[in-house]
């Protein structure tokens, strides 16, 4: 998957953003698995996500494509170093996200789910705004 790169307008840059969540939704869910249960396979990602191993298989082979991931048939999935940074960036957008509704008293709940979709589409200049709010409200 290719580096993003800059929108030449809101538009541009939501299409933009929707072509790179998946990867980082799984390599962020692959990073947590492993830390989890020292190791990812495909049922993880499957029941993880509540989809089929087909739909799994045919997601980890783009990532292995795109050089997020290495894995071989009934392989565990491994993130490649480059996998594993985009997981830390997604993590990391997702937690400051996340930090930050709890901040404004958005339930937990609500907060976890909304948190997954606004972490893809959040520029560096939002997410350093929230990331500043909640390190000023927790004081």
């Amino acid at each position: 998957m290719a580096k993003k790169q800059k929108p030449k307008n809101q538009h541009e840059r939501t299409r933009v953003d929707h072509a790179t969540e998946i990867a980082e939704d799984y390599v962020e869910a692959i990073a947590v698995v492993i830390e989890e249960q020292g190791v990812c396979r495909v049922k993880d990602l499957a029941e993880h996500f509540a989809v089929s191993h087909v739909t799994v298989n045919r997601t980890v082979a783009r990532l292995q494509r795109d050089g997020y991931v290495t894995t071989e048939p009934y392989s565990p999935v491994e993130l490649t170093t480059q996998g594993a940074r985009l997981a830390k960036d997604s993590r990391r957008r997702h937690e400051i996200v996340l930090s930050f509704l709890i901040a404004l008293g958005v339930s937990e709940e609500t907060a976890a789910t909304d948190s997954e979709g606004i972490e893809h589409h959040v520029s560096p200049e939002t997410l350093a705004i929230m990331e500043s709010f909640v390190s000023k409200v927790q004081g």
